[in-house]
């Protein structure tokens, strides 16, 4: 298994073993991702050029999330060390080819034969359907 993943692998083995033992529901996991902001952009926080009204209505219902922390500072290099657990150099995905990151006309993309957190969550789940909210920036060729 990829060493990046195995960590996370681990925490979903022990979030299973945990559920089938209490016999309960498992928890869910959400995912807030948001590509090149800060949290000074939110309304919530005081920001006036972003529009996050699903933050504010978290926010002002008591869930100010104001520690985060991200690989990279841009889209690419970000998204691709959230869905393989993986720095971005080490998945070949710190930069796109031309550019800081991947366009859409790009060639490069992530590799297939990576193991992304879809699939490490999916084999979790023992293939029980699962909602993922796919971003139209490119990650893949």
């Amino acid at each position: 298994m990829n060493p990046c993943i195995r960590t996370f692998a681990l925490l979903v083995a022990c979030s299973e073993f945990l559920c089938a033992q209490e016999k309960s529901e498992c928890l869910n996991i959400v995912v807030i991702f948001t590509d090149d902001q800060g949290y000074g952009d939110l309304s919530c926080f005081g920001g006036e050029h972003v529009s996050t009204p699903r933050i504010n209505q978290m926010a002002a219902e008591g869930s100010r999330l104001t520690s985060f922390y991200v690989a990279a500072p841009v889209c690419t290099p970000s998204r691709a060390a959230l869905m393989t657990g993986c720095h971005p150099k080490r998945v070949n995905m710190a930069t796109g080819s031309n550019w800081g990151v991947l366009l859409a006309g790009d060639t490069k993309g992530l590799n297939p034969d990576e193991i992304t957190i879809a699939e490490v969550l999916k084999s979790a789940e023992n293939n029980r359907p699962a909602a993922f909210v796919e971003n139209p920036k490119p990650l893949s060729k």
